[in-house]
């Protein structure tokens, strides 16, 4: 372990980056102009910045005035376009950093292309553009090649290029020069531009921005706290590949869960698990693309015959997703192993079956789609019924993927159950009383299951059948109904979760008993999130809307949320931004704003 904790450490720690991205990749800009990570050509493939992990080997991409400085960044309101403002005792400028996308020719334009504008604001500024992109995850340094108008970078897979109007002697040499007009930077891969440089970037600056605040406009996004889920929602879209409908859990890997912690996990690929409420995060505000687009990918790995399902794929279906240690990077602030690939696609996981179910249910339920189209229904209910009756009665590794025990786990049971319950409204839309009435049976042998985990004592449903543990993932039974919110039971069942989970900062623990690492150190976020859900569940409307404002204060400068919290000190920790956290800020949301009368508007 690399790791030395150092005392400023126990200060707030927040991530200092905001994203860009258009479905085709993701770019982690700092508040310090630097882009500390970017993966080309897909977003599991080696990073060409990653300075965010592996220091000065990882590459560098900053525009820095020549003295001191201050910074700010933004967001141009309800896009993902970022602005940067440098200022400095001779001037101040702004960074515009986007990902293209936008509609023409039928398709969606999405190229592996980064454009930088920087403008002149005040003064005479000085600055000095680094762009030394890196392969390999930093083993390799790239050949730069000067050209008219550009910067040639060789060694990669494919070249990559740099097309500017600053003078490319600036660049080559890394000169300080007097920043008084637009200058812009447009980085592609495989292909370069072949068109206009100034114009072009305007062009698709002004394309990208209307992309974004007309997906915002056509969304369905109630007055409570509406900035935040806005944001929460323009960040998960661009967290779906949509080359293949997969939707990555981060765009980052190997962010410690803590520092020392070696919970350093590689998060670029597409959990089943997650992905299902990922998709009803974005059901719930009107957008059904991305499920459709999801269908198709799932479609694509159900076809290829396997017995069970993995509890995550790559991006492209890839199976095998061999776990693998780089000792030659350094890690984020010292942290290691750093990881690539994730040893997760190797085990059992029984809940993912029954997201999959609850996932397609809208395709039959919800009349906006003709389920007449789609001739296969039969075949998908039965399949998917084969693979909860196969794996039913079987001990799993459970929603927390842990690597070493298994366990009869109440949440993996509780989604099949809830897969069965879709599972027989979707036959009942088809028409198939066969199926019917074997999803009510597999229903009820999957709540026996999840009746073992019950504590009459203590007057909770524990982990697992015979454990004693508690676990925030049985909230879930609350707000899937299998517990009827207004039953007493419900509320016997939060408060002891709440009791023993709940830190008094209004964050939760996934669990506290140890596990393959030892004990948890920090909070999961969305453990928080679907506490307030369950608050406002069973009625505690006061409550879910005290604590969701409460969780606001765990983002970072750009309401963006890790996967971890320290509860000491509030201190974002895990992969960053973590999809899941932004569902469970959207969903709790969502839940809020169905039980009030009233919006607020904050």
């Amino acid at each position: 372990m690399a790791f030395v904790l150092d005392q400023s450490l126990m200060e707030k720690h927040t991530y200092q980056t905001g994203i860009i991205g258009n479905c085709a990749y993701i770019a982690h800009v700092n508040v310090n102009t630097n882009i500390d990570w970017l993966c080309w050509p897909q977003m599991d493939s080696t990073f060409i910045f990653g300075s965010m992990l592996a220091g000065e080997k990882g590459g560098e991409f900053s525009i820095l005035p020549q003295e001191a400085y201050t910074s700010r960044q933004y967001y141009m309101e309800n896009t993902n376009v970022l602005c940067t403002e440098i200022t400095t005792g001779n001037g101040k400028y702004r960074i515009t950093d986007f990902a293209p996308r936008f509609y023409q020719y039928e398709r969606y334009f999405k190229p592996l292309m980064l454009i930088r504008r920087i403008e002149p604001l005040e003064g005479n500024p000085r600055v000095r553009v680094k762009c030394q992109p890196v392969c390999e995850y930093g083993g390799r340094k790239l050949k730069a090649q000067r050209g008219s108008n550009h910067i040639e970078f060789l060694g990669c897979e494919e070249d990559i290029r740099l097309t500017t109007n600053i003078p490319t002697s600036y660049l080559f040499e890394e000169e300080y020069f007097v920043l008084n007009e637009d200058k812009y930077l447009l980085l592609t891969y495989g292909h370069p531009l072949e068109a206009p440089l100034n114009s072009t970037a305007e062009r698709f600056l002004r394309e990208t921005i209307l992309y974004w605040r007309t997906w915002i406009k056509h969304s369905n996004i109630a007055n409570f706290y509406q900035p935040a889920v806005i944001r929460s929602a323009l960040t998960l879209k661009i967290h779906q590949f949509e080359d293949t409908g997969a939707i990555i859990a981060a765009s980052t890997t190997s962010l410690p869960e803590y520092p020392g912690s070696g919970r350093t996990w590689d998060y670029r690929y597409c959990w089943l698990r997650d992905t299902y409420y990922v998709i009803t995060a974005l059901n719930h505000i009107g957008h059904f693309e991305e499920m459709e687009k999801y269908f198709g990918y799932v479609a694509d790995i159900s076809f290829s015959g396997d017995y069970r399902y993995q509890p995550l794929y790559g991006i492209t279906g890839k199976k095998n997703l061999v776990e693998q240690i780089l000792p030659h990077v350094e890690g984020y602030l010292g942290n290691q192993p750093v990881r690539i690939g994730n040893q997760a696609y190797e085990h059992i996981q029984n809940d993912i079956y029954g997201q999959v179910l609850i996932s397609m249910l809208p395709l039959y339920t919800d009349h906006r789609f003709v389920f007449s189209e789609r001739k296969d229904s039969t075949w998908w209910i039965e399949y998917l019924l084969n693979k909860i009756e196969h794996t039913i009665d079987e001990k799993d590794a459970g929603i927390w993927e842990f690597r070493n025990f298994a366990n009869i786990h109440c949440y993996s049971n509780l989604f099949q159950w809830a897969g069965c319950s879709a599972a027989e409204k979707m036959a009942k839309t088809i028409g198939s009383k066969e199926l019917e009435e074997r999803a009510i049976n597999l229903k009820n042998r999957a709540a026996a299951h999840i009746e073992s985990c019950y504590d009459p004592v203590r007057k909770v449903y524990t982990n697992a059948a015979g454990s004693l543990h508690l676990d925030a993932s049985t909230l879930q039974l609350i707000m899937m109904n299998y517990l009827d919110p207004a039953s007493e039971r419900a509320r016997d069942h939060l408060a002891a979760l709440e009791k023993e989970l709940k830190t008094p900062q209004g964050l939760f623990y996934r669990y506290l008993h140890s596990d393959d690492f030892g004990k948890p150190k920090t909070t999961f976020l969305v453990c928080a999130f679907w506490y307030v859900e369950a608050l406002a569940c069973v009625g505690r409307l006061d409550d879910a809307v005290k604590e969701f404002r409460n969780l606001l204060q765990y983002s970072n400068h750009l309401m963006l949320f890790s996967e971890d919290v320290d509860e000491e000190n509030g201190s974002q920790w895990g992969n960053f931004p973590q999809a899941y956290s932004h569902v469970g800020l959207m969903n709790a949301a969502y839940r809020i704003s169905m039980k009030l009368d009233t919006p607020i508007f904050l």
